[in-house]
Formats: C-alpha cells, structure tokens, sequence
C-alpha cells in the first residue's frame, strides 16, 4: 500500500520471503531461426533484511534475470513476485516497490542532485514535505551534502553514484535491485556502496546484487546464486557453497564451473 509516498508493509510481518522468483526463463529467436536461451528454469528466493548476491561472469544471464524481475522483460517461462504481486499479472505495480540502482543509469547533468531527487520523488507521488526531510536524511547518510546543490554534470563519477543510490530510495521501496553497483569506482567508492547496503539490511528490505566482482560479493552477500551459461548451478550462503562444492572461495567455485564446461564441449565434440 502507497501511502504519503511510503510503501507500507507494517501488518505484513510473515515469515514468507519477500523475493520469490520461479522458473524464470528467457530465450531469444534469431534472425537465421535459431533461439538462445539466456536465462534458464532459475529459482530462489529473498527475505527481508537479506542481500542476495546473483553472481557470475558476463553473459550469465544475471542483467536479463533482473529485467524480467522489473517487468521490462517478459519471460518465455516462470514468474517472479515481490510479497505475492506477481510481475507478469501487475507490472506496474511491481516497479512501485523496487529500487533498482545500475551504472547505465545516468543522473541528469542540468539538475542538481536535490532537484534530480525532488524530480523522482515527484513521479512516486512522493509528499513534497516527505521528500525534503527524505532528501536531507540521505545526504548525510551516503555523505553529499557538499554538492548536493552543484549541477551533476560536473560530479565525479563517485559522487554521481551517491546520488544514484539516493535516488533507488526515493520512494522507500521493499526491494533494491543492483546491477554492477561498483562497477568504474575505487575503494572509497566501493565502500560507499558497502556501508548502503549495511543501510538497506537496517531497513529490512530485500535486496538482490548482481556482480562478477567475487572478492566484493563475499564481502557484501548473506547468501549468493552462482549464474553460469543461464543456470543458477549453486545457491545458499559461503559455508553452504563450501560444503558442496569443496572449494574455499567463490572465485575458485567459478574456476571450477568453468573449467567443467570447457570439459564438457570437448567431450560432446
């Protein structure tokens, strides 16, 4: 329920899982006939208060998977559903309790970031008294109150994303989706993007992060998807992972899947 632009979930305090994505599938036909498939038969789930790393390599299908979860994409397969709202019955629904957070999307180099802020609130139907104590909280919180009246357009591409990440939150959804956070920031920035997430746990929401940046996903996840040639091959927290797959890290889990693959092709060849 939208109210006073605050999404609230207060008298929805069960157990279930607030992410739950079942089955999704996306294939592709090509101009000579043929189809790929990108995403295949993934399945998990998201509690509140949990960040969920959905990781792999580039072209595992995890930007695609995201997309069909936002409703820009519609599966071949399957259904995702934030707290029982399914994406392909309420797509629109389904954008109103998200924050989605990802280097392709830019800041507007006119505005500044409390007027870039105030503009995406407004599109929530965000009150403008909400938003202004909204913005102020925020600009202490990921520390951009010193430019936070300057244009964006002539912010570094670390301050850019500060104000990015403000923007997910603007609405104060459930679920935060992030595609590639780090992605072109040094460790402060890096570190900025730790200590949000540390944010959205406090706030109880959902939270999904895709990366193939291992090394940080061990540090940012509770639990992780490994996502390899469209297949969620693993799933569970690091211990968990271990356990199954006798390696130490994930880096060395994704060696291995690897390695397995190109095996594989040279048998079938």
């Amino acid at each position: 329920m939208l109210q006073d632009g605050r999404l609230d979930f207060s008298d929805q305090r069960g157990s279930s899982p607030l992410i739950t994505v079942s089955r999704l599938t996306k294939r592709f036909p090509l101009s000579d006939g043929s189809v790929v498939t990108a995403v295949e038969d993934v399945s998990f789930s998201v509690n509140r208060g949990e960040v969920f790393g959905l990781l792999g390599p580039n072209g595992a299908g995890k930007t695609t998977t995201l997309r069909m979860m936002l409703g820009l994409l519609q599966p071949s397969a399957g259904d995702s559903s934030i707290d029982g709202v399914s994406v392909m019955d309420n797509p629109d629904q389904i954008k109103r309790l998200i924050g989605f957070v990802s280097t392709s999307v830019g800041v507007y180099q006119w505005l500044t970031p409390r007027e870039m802020l105030s503009f995406v609130a407004d599109l929530y139907d965000v009150s403008p008294a909400a938003q202004a104590e909204r913005i102020e909280r925020l600009a202490d919180v990921l520390d951009f109150r010193e430019y936070i009246d300057r244009r964006c357009g002539v912010l570094s591409t670390g301050q850019k994303q500060r104000v990015n990440l403000a923007r997910a939150l603007m609405h104060d959804p459930p679920v935060m989706l992030l595609d590639e956070p780090t992605r072109g920031l040094d460790v402060v920035g890096s570190q900025v993007v730790f200590e949000y997430l540390q944010l959205l746990r406090s706030q109880k929401k959902a939270v999904i992060i895709c990366t193939h940046r291992l090394d940080e996903a061990e540090r940012f996840a509770d639990r992780f998807g490994l996502l390899h040639q469209g297949r969620l091959q693993h799933c569970g927290t690091l211990a968990e992972l271990q356990s199954t797959t006798h390696e130490h890290s994930l880096t060395e889990m994704f060696v291995n899947l690897l390695k397995t693959s190109k095996a594989a092709i040279c048998f079938d060849a």
